[in-house]
C-alpha cells in the first residue's frame, strides 16, 4: 500500500483516480490547486504524486519545481497527468524530474499500472552508489561528481546516465532510450537522444569517455571505452 496524491483541479476525475486508488489497496489523498497539493505532500509524505500541469492558480511545472527543491519531497516520484501532448512538454516534465509522462485521456487502468511501475523502481534493492574510476554517483541524493568535483545535470540527465550505467556494457538503442528514460514513442525525435547525450558527456568531462557511440544504433556504457564517442 502506497500513499498517493493526486493534484487535479476536475473534480469528476479526481474523484475517479481517488476511487480507483482505494480499490487497489492504497491511501489516496487530494488536493484541486497547486498551493493545496504542496501543503498536503509536507503534511502527508506521499509516497508518489500524480500531479496536473494545468491547475487554476500555479502551472503544474512550478509544483514540481518546488516538490523537488523541498527535502522532504525531492525524491518522491512524480508522473504527470496532463492533456498537453506535444513533444517539448514531455520533454520539460522530464527535465523538472518527472518520473512519467500521461497524456489524456488516458485508460485509468494503464495509469494503476504505470503507478505501480514506477512504485517498483523506487523500492528495488539498486546499488545506491555507482563508481566507475574517477565517476561517482548517488542515486539517493542525486548527486555526481568527476575526479571529486560535482557535475550539476538536470535530472533528466542524471535519469539518463543512470539508465545507461545500469545497463552497462550493452547497447542501448535511441529507441529504447526514449521509451525508457523520456517515455515517449521510439517513432519520433530520435535526435532528442543524441542532443541530451552529447550534453550528458560535455559536462562529465573526462568520465564522458565511458559513453560509446554504436553507429547506427545507440549508445553503451562501457568501463573500458574503445574511443567511439562521435555522434
Amino acid at each position: 500500500m502506497a500513499r498517493v496524491l493526486v493534484i487535479e483541479d476536475e473534480a469528476d476525475l479526481r474523484e475517479v483516480l481517488q476511487y480507483n486508488l482505494t480499490q487497489a489497496g492504497h491511501r489516496a489523498f487530494a488536493a484541486a490547486t497547486g498551493e493545496e497539493g504542496l501543503k498536503l505532500a509536507l503534511e502527508v509524505k506521499p509516497d508518489i504524486v500524480l500531479l496536473d500541469l494545468m491547475l487554476p492558480d500555479v502551472p503544474g511545472t512550478a509544483v514540481a519545481k518546488a516538490l523537488r527543491r523541498e527535502p522532504l519531497t525531492q525524491f518522491v516520484p512524480i508522473i504527470m497527468v496532463t492533456a498537453k501532448a506535444e513533444e517539448i512538454d514531455r520533454i520539460v516534465g522530464f527535465e523538472l524530474g518527472a518520473d512519467d509522462y500521461v497524456v489524456k485521456p488516458f485508460s485509468v487502468r494503464e495509469l494503476m499500472l504505470r503507478i505501480d511501475a514506477v512504485l517498483r523502481r523506487g523500492k528495488s534493492s539498486e546499488q545506491r552508489v555507482i563508481e566507475v574510476a574517477e565517476l561517482h554517483i548517488d542515486r539517493e541524493a542525486h548527486r555526481v561528481t568527476v575526479g571529486g568535483e560535482e557535475i550539476a545535470l538536470t535530472a533528466l540527465e542524471f535519469k539518463l546516465l543512470v539508465t545507461l550505467t545500469e545497463r552497462r556494457d550493452r547497447v542501448q538503442a535511441r529507441g529504447t532510450l526514449l521509451s525508457d528514460v523520456w517515455a515517449m514513442d521510439s517513432e519520433i525525435a530520435s535526435r532528442t537522444v543524441d542532443t541530451h547525450v552529447k550534453r550528458l558527456r560535455d559536462k562529465l568531462g573526462t568520465a564522458g569517455r565511458f559513453i560509446e557511440t554504436v553507429r547506427g544504433v545507440g549508445y553503451r556504457f562501457s568501463e573500458t571505452p574503445s574511443g567511439s564517442q562521435g555522434e
